[in-house]
């Protein structure tokens, strides 16, 4: 333990009792955790299936399980009870299915089956889905269910009028009628068991761990701190270790509250503080501190590093964001050309709509890269098609995978059969393949119909049962041979198709992944193991060492670290984000802890941009540079004040690589003088949505150098000498801009940001900040 510094060996020495680490980023707060526990299983000698570790994410669990595989050798590690909330909730009920009110088969249905069967409740119910969209919903039943209250019981007035409360009921009733359950329904049907005092499976978790360890507890919800409060109630030994200041997710139901108020519950709980950074230079932490200081309510901690000082963190003032995604790509461009492994490089930003003119301007500089949190495997239809039957012949229950795979591929049973399916359903209260099944062996369709119905029933049968004699992998491939999906594939013989094949067996592949796996964790492969694991995989877990730039949401970089970090976007309406209506408090505050995280996912270099207009969601708008910039301490920051790099013209990138390892950046700059960074704050007030209030009309506009951005895609025949003195700017002259080409300026005005009035030729008259125009005279 000669490695661990002192506050950590304190932490990993705790004996007994609540423990409380407050770990901040990059502090070794995993190490700190993975040697507490291999100290527990080597020194106070407790067994290992004795210890329940908590993590958020699969990625997460994966790398503690290898490294206390490394402290405490295979064998010990794989009776670790180690793996994500959900994970291990889906673990303990498949132990208690009939105390949960469940069948031991049951299914985890993902987002996708839990927005069809609210479709289908709607139309049930004979309402309007477009009043009662189903991802409106869910987020309400999932917000009730974090609350740790029940779908079926809730009461007009809690935020659900009476449509909406019965259409909580009839969902909560259709998973029951599936033997299904969602991601929240396994949280909260844990949570019944251990909080009950009387019966037999709540008593025996309660005395099942002697000691529960929880990661990332400043990200967990009010169900989950009862869970882990209560599996930890016999021993008291309840080890959470958080940062309050890296709490960002809010509005999937974590909250903050309950790690700064650990010690009410807890007031005999022993508090450690882990300061000391070791991923990042000094340059990028006390950029980082600056930001999250302000906040609210935080607890008092001060992050440092022994790193060396490192290159100053550079805020980049560009003209719109195709100049910033410009910028961003020729500084991935000149990194991957100095030898900087892509996968390295990230770009961050604040929603997912600002990605596609950064993918446009990698693209354009054939710069290869992968979206975190996009499109994902597992929601490919060809995918869900065969995941859907293996759920299917798991538990024919389900409601959703029998709807899905009905006629995949097509076998002639049309929508008034699937209609007449649901109705006798409805009027039985039986699950849709009962209400089939009864439907095939009787009278009630045409002769037709009822042979194709006939013909499925014996199918998944047949398959049923091989599923009891064959592997996982074995039972898939018996799936797309028996039910003729492959084949019909084949036959189409397109792009298209061969894709989707390819797509199948790389899911068959998962699969042989996973039944080689298994037995590493303690497991027995079985088909309800994989599709268990499936459903619960998360976007960034698929993130793979690959030679590629990620791009991705700073929500989705919790948790990842780059030698090289963009983080764009940071203007005011986009980070913090525009949503914001500016009457919570702890909706900024939860903004600048996002923003400290994404500032602290970086290692050696950090990059930021702000764009002075920005067009999204089809609307451009004139911004304020972010807030949460003033706060980074100057002496840091090196600014860069033009919209694209200015050095050297015509080298290309080979010629601009040689700088990158003599200077973190590239560009005019400001380091309390040259050039104006006009991004700072309430440069760009003054836009075309802005009131003309404090602007004065005047005879003629002296523009001083710095106050003009020359976007050299566009105005590449400016020599650069013309930038260096002062222009004057009258009515009648002539300007050119970026969008709308040449105008004449008909009339010009001061102000915190200079602006002009000008008619361009098909476009009518527009009034635009000066430092987006190049003047002709």
């Amino acid at each position: 333990m000669t490695e661990l510094n002192e506050p950590q060996l304190n932490a990993v020495l705790h004996e007994s009792g609540p423990l409380l680490i407050f770990a901040g980023a990059g502090s070794g707060k995993t190490r700190t955790i993975t040697f507490r526990i291999a100290h527990l299983l080597a020194n106070q000698r407790v067994p290992p299936y004795r210890i329940l570790a908590v993590t958020f994410t699969n990625k997460a669990a994966g790398e503690m399980r290898h490294r206390l595989e490394e402290l405490a050798g295979p064998e010990i590690a794989r009776d670790l009870w180690v793996g994500t909330f959900h994970g291990i909730c889906a673990k303990l009920l498949r132990r208690y299915p009939e105390e949960a009110g469940l069948d031991r088969s049951f299914v985890i249905y993902d987002d996708a089956d839990q927005k069809a069967v609210v479709a289908r409740v709607t139309k049930d119910l004979r309402l309007d889905e477009r009043r009662y969209p189903p991802k409106y919903v869910l987020s309400l039943i999932g917000a009730c269910k974090r609350e740790g209250h029940d779908p079926t019981e809730v009461d007009v007035g809690d935020g659900f009028d009476r449509d909406l409360a019965a259409l909580a009921r009839e969902y909560q009733l259709a998973l029951a009628r599936a033997n299904a359950v969602d991601f929240e329904d396994l949280l909260l049907r844990v949570m019944r068991l251990v909080e009950s005092p009387d019966s037999r499976a709540g008593q025996e978790l309660r005395r099942k761990f002697d000691h529960v360890l929880v990661d990332e507890f400043q990200d967990t919800n009010l169900v989950q701190y009862r869970i882990v409060r209560a599996l930890s109630a016999d021993t008291r030994n309840l080890c959470v270790v958080g940062d309050d200041d890296q709490s960002i997710y809010r509005w999937r139901g974590a909250d903050v509250r309950i790690i700064r108020g650990f010690r009410r519950d807890f007031p005999d709980a022993r508090v450690v503080k882990l300061e000391q950074n070791y991923r990042s230079s000094q340059n990028i932490v006390r950029a980082a501190l600056g930001v999250i200081e302000p906040a609210a309510d935080r607890e008092p901690k001060k992050l440092w590093t022994a790193a060396e000082a490192g290159p100053p963190v550079v805020v980049r003032a560009c003209g719109d964001e195709r100049l910033e995604a410009a910028w961003v790509a020729s500084g991935v461009a000149q990194a991957r050309a100095a030898g900087v492994n892509a996968g390295e490089l990230a770009i961050f930003y604040r929603v997912h709509a600002q990605s596609r003119v950064l993918e446009e301007a990698l693209r354009a500089e054939m710069l290869p890269y992968q979206i975190i949190g996009g499109m994902k495997f597992f929601e490919r239809a060809e995918v869900k098609n065969l995941l859907s039957y293996l759920r299917f012949i798991e538990n024919p229950q389900s409601d959703a995978d029998l709807l899905r795979i009905i006629n995949v591929p097509a076998r002639g049973i049309g929508a008034k059969t699937v209609s007449a399916i649901l109705d006798a359903a409805a009027e039985n209260t039986s699950s849709a393949y009962e209400a089939l099944s009864a439907i095939a062996s009787g009278r009630q369709l045409g002769g037709a119909a009822q042979k194709k119905l006939q013909s499925f029933v014996r199918l998944t049968e047949e398959l049923r049962a091989a599923r009891l004699e064959l592997t996982p992998r074995e039972i898939a491939e018996r799936v797309l041979e028996a039910t003729g999906y492959r084949a019909a594939l084949e036959a189409e013989d397109s792009a298209e198709s061969d894709a989707r094949l390819e797509n199948l067996a790389e899911l068959i592949g998962s699969i042989a992944e996973y039944e080689a796996e298994a037995p590493d964790v303690g497991e027995e492969p079985s088909l309800a193991g994989y599709l268990e694991r499936v459903s619960l995989v998360a976007a960034v877990d698929t993130l793979k060492e690959a030679p590629a730039v990620s791009l991705m949401t700073v929500h989705s970089a919790k948790g990842l670290e780059f030698d090289t970090v963009w983080l764009t976007g940071m203007e005011e309406e986009t980070f913090p984000y525009r949503g914001l209506d500016g009457t919570d408090p702890e909706e900024l505050d939860e903004e600048r802890r996002l923003a400290y995280v994404a500032i602290t996912r970086a290692r050696r270099r950090l990059f930021i941009s702000h764009a002075m207009s920005r067009t999204l969601f089809g609307k451009t708008k004139y911004l304020q540079r972010s807030r949460f910039l003033d706060d980074i301490p100057a002496d840091v920051v090196e600014r860069q004040g033009e919209a694209r790099p200015a050095s050297p013209y015509g080298q290309g990138l080979a010629g601009l690589a040689g700088r990158w390892g003599a200077s973190p950046s590239w560009g005019a700059t400001t380091a309390g003088g040259g050039r104006r960074s006009w991004g700072s704050r309430g440069s760009a007030a003054d836009g075309p949505e802005a009131s003309p209030g404090g602007r004065v009309a005047q005879a003629e506009l002296r523009l001083a150098p710095g106050q003009r951005v020359i976007d050299r895609d566009v105005f590449d025949d400016v020599p650069p000498d013309d930038l260096d003195g002062e222009v004057v700017v009258r009515p009648g002259d002539r300007v050119r801009h970026s969008k709308f080409g040449r105008g004449v300026v008909e009339r010009v005005e001061a102000g915190a940001a200079p602006s002009v009035v000008a008619r361009f030729p098909g476009h009518g008259v527009k009034r635009i900040l000066a430092q987006f125009l190049d003047f002709e005279g």
